[in-house]
């Protein structure tokens, strides 16, 4: 028997119950995978709440690294007892065991351990579309980073500084501000008590940025426009904070013809070969201490919905693992 979270409607974590299931054999294409990890991520919150919405029933997570335990007829490329990991759909990730379509997993090299690879995973590939895709960071850019001490936040501070931006980052207190630039952040800003817009300005020389990546939505888009230099580039690749209220494109021209775009790990990684490279280029600067992940958290999962109340209320940084066993 395995242990899956299951989910038959939306509302607050109490909707997340654990329940015991047997284990189908995987079907052709499949692999039966034992977690040992399982990323949280605020997606899972969005998928609880219906604002990303699921077909019900469903069991939530899209993050995990673990143990083969079988394969379905056709899958080569994996085989019992080989370590792998996965970021995006298929959900299912908050359970003890699952059965995942082989193309969705890739390969844990040696040297990054499980936990690691599920903490990582879905943040790591999301920074990395986010800088080398959606906004191709060059040397000399200013970027702004919101929640910066997030866990998207902290490798996106580390990658825009090895590539040679000068890196913004709002957050929420003065030690999560000593944090970041621990890794990378050149400028904080407390965005509770600080003007973000005219701090960067002030930051910038009044240029602004040449991007800003917005995971807050609603409390921080206005100011996120107005830290933007002309042709600057938004990207809102999430909504903590809900989702934006409807605006008049027109804005985009007075600001200096910017540009707005919602982009998703999903579709960066759609494609065997994108998910390949996404991951094999996370996993090399993971191998080059160019990226470490800081693992801040872990929580069983039989107690996931203390963990979705706790990354809600902001108690969290970095990254939280749950963990298939209780935690001792």
């Amino acid at each position: 028997m395995a242990t899956r979270i299951r989910m038959t409607e939306t509302g607050g974590p109490e909707v997340l119950v654990p329940t015991e299931v047997d284990i189908a054999p995987p079907a052709p294409g499949e692999v039966h995978l034992r977690h040992s990890a399982i990323g949280l991520n605020f997606i899972d919150v969005y998928h609880r709440t219906g604002l990303y919405p699921l077909p019900l029933p469903v069991t939530p997570g899209l993050e995990g690294a673990g143990e083969v335990v079988a394969v379905g007829e056709g899958v080569t490329e994996f085989g019992a007892g080989d370590r792998v990991a996965y970021a995006g759909a298929p959900p299912g990730a908050y359970a003890t065991e699952r059965v995942i379509p082989a193309h969705r997993l890739v390969a844990v090299p040696n040297g990054v351990s499980d936990r690691q690879a599920a903490a990582l995973m879905l943040k790591g590939m999301t920074a990395r579309y986010l800088l080398r895709k959606t906004y191709p960071v060059r040397q000399g850019d200013a970027i702004l980073i919101h929640a910066a001490a997030g866990g998207v936040g902290q490798i996106l501070c580390q990658w825009a500084n090895y590539l040679g931006a000068t890196v913004i980052g709002t957050v929420g207190s003065p030690e999560k501000a000593a944090r970041v630039k621990q890794l990378g952040c050149h400028h904080t800003i407390l965005y509770r008590q600080e003007d973000v817009a005219e701090r960067v300005r002030e930051i910038t020389g009044g240029t602004g940025v040449a991007v800003v990546y917005d995971s807050v939505g609603a409390d921080t888009f206005d100011a996120s426009l107005a830290s933007l230099a002309p042709l600057g580039m938004m990207v809102s690749f999430g909504q903590s904070s809900g989702p934006v209220p409807d605006f008049e494109p027109g804005r985009l021209a007075a600001g200096g013809s910017l540009f707005l775009t919602r982009p998703s790990l999903l579709h960066y990684t759609a494609k065997r070969n994108d998910l390949l490279a996404s991951a094999a280029e996370l996993f090399e600067m993971v191998a080059r201490g160019v990226v470490t992940v800081d693992i801040t958290s872990t929580y069983p999962l039989t107690d996931i919905a203390q963990a979705h109340r706790d990354l809600e209320a902001r108690k969290t940084t970095g990254s939280v693992v749950v963990l298939p066993q209780t935690v001792t």
